[in-house]
């Protein structure tokens, strides 16, 4: 945040994402750019499209790794990433790439594996396309009133204002930062016991990175702590 926060304000103005996700989506990929990955992205897979099991999909990652190629943003030795095909600081995969990749250094490639202002401006177009909300938390931790209706964790959105009317507030106090009208959904990561938290829409935004609740979790705490 501090080395690179010329770039990273600027970027930050420009998607409307703000830098401290920015930073940990890249943290939390590539340990800020110290490992990207170190097999041949093409052969990976090419390998990975005749396993079998999801085929399909792999193939047409390849297909689209050949067309970043044939466009020249990167040389086929050069082309490195994870056992899967995720390429770079964002490692994004190719279909990723060909959709939100930027050349945010005007050199004419949009180069996710050496530029970091490429890579960093690639990840935050991504999340800004993706429906992130500049105005809204991706999540905030709340107590729940004796009594409450845990049945309510049940996988759907309510708007805040029912959950506010069920009982719910913020453990840090004040309020929530977002309007009534929006919705959001309580999760229970460790069961009624532990920690709990109503999810926003940035919470799905950052599972469009990667489909996981755990994922989505890490950056937000990791963010949090930033901030």
């Amino acid at each position: 945040l501090v080395e690179h926060d010329e770039i990273l304000t600027k970027v930050s103005k420009k998607y409307g994402v703000q830098k401290r996700y920015i930073v940990t989506f890249w943290g939390v990929e590539t340990n800020f750019g110290q490992y990207l990955g170190s097999f041949n992205v093409p052969h990976a897979l090419a390998t990975l499209a005749f396993d079998g099991r999801r085929g399909a999909y792999f193939r047409k990652e390849l297909l689209n790794a050949l067309k970043i190629l044939e466009e020249g943003h990167i040389v086929p030795d050069k082309m490195k990433g994870s056992w899967a095909g995720a390429m770079g600081h964002t490692q994004f995969m190719p279909s990723t790439y060909l959709a939100y990749a930027q050349d945010y250094d005007g050199d004419g490639l949009a180069n996710v594996w050496s530029s970091s202002p490429d890579a960093l401006a690639s990840a935050a177009n991504y999340l800004s396309a993706s429906g992130y909300r500049f105005d809204q938390p991706w999540g905030v931790e709340v107590l729940a009133p004796q009594g409450f209706d845990w049945s309510m964790a049940d996988g759907n959105d309510r708007l805040l204002s029912s959950w506010k009317s069920a009982g719910l507030s913020p453990i840090r106090g004040g309020g929530f930062g977002v309007d009534d009208s929006d919705y959001a959904e309580l999760w229970l990561p460790a069961g009624a016991t532990g920690p709990k938290y109503l999810l926003f829409r940035n919470f799905d935004v950052f599972k469009t990175y990667n489909r996981s609740n755990s994922y989505a979790f890490a950056v937000g705490l990791l963010a949090d702590g930033l901030a």
